[in-house]
């Protein structure tokens, strides 16, 4: 159990102390509640922070049930199992992935000033998130990575449900994580202190890694 995002990223930190002052690591946070994590990890062993935010796919009207999640390029990764079970049609996920993408360039925009990232070729990147359970906002953030060509990709997360975790290994070079147990009913019982990260709260964190040029903005 975690007081609050705060404690999860300083235990995460303990457990990648091998990482701390390494010129060649970049921490990318998936916002919100991955910004707070990730914040307590780069100012423990001093790493430079940016995002990456992927949009879940709602089902059709079941918006928290994920049929998969979009990338900033507007790539999708799916949950084919669930598309199957629900019949959800082709136009459907064109659609919503349309909306989608609109809503990560806005965000990306906002937070970090551009929707473009450099490539990461001789980079090792770390993932961050406040937890995971279908994952599938994470699968499409690791695709998406991957797509920058960097030289290693860590999951770091403080919970993650099992069977997703038996997933992402396969994903990314390596996972970090604190807690991966059964009953694993949702994130934030894991959490004393789970409550829901402003905007607000991202964009001053990020103020301290991410200084947009006026020509990006």
């Amino acid at each position: 159990m975690f007081k609050d995002r705060t404690d999860a990223g300083r235990q995460l930190a303990e457990k990648l102390k091998a990482y701390k002052n390494d010129p060649d690591v970049i921490v990318f946070a998936i916002p919100r509640g991955g910004v707070v994590v990730a914040d307590e990890i780069c100012s423990k062993l001093n790493l430079p922070m940016d995002v990456v935010v992927t949009r879940k796919l709602g089902a059709p009207f079941n918006e928290e049930l994920a049929i998969g999640a979009v990338d900033p390029l507007g790539e999708v990764a799916l949950n084919q199992y669930a598309i199957n079970m629900l019949r959800v049609g082709k136009d459907y996920i064109e659609q919503e992935s349309r909306i989608k993408l609109q809503e990560i360039r806005e965000r990306l925009k906002k937070y970090r000033g551009k929707d473009t990232y450099d490539d990461l070729t001789d980079k090792k990147v770390l993932l961050v998130d406040d937890g995971i359970a279908t994952g599938y906002t994470v699968i499409a953030a690791i695709n998406f990575l991957k797509g920058l060509n960097p030289k290693k990709i860590l999951l770091t997360v403080p919970v993650i449900a099992p069977d997703t975790l038996l997933q992402l290994k396969k994903l990314a070079d390596e996972v970090v994580c604190i807690i991966s147990e059964e009953p694993f009913y949702a994130v934030g019982q894991f959490y004393e202190n789970f409550a829901q990260v402003s905007d607000e709260e991202v964009m001053e964190i990020l103020s301290k890694y991410i200084s947009p040029s006026p020509q990006d903005t």
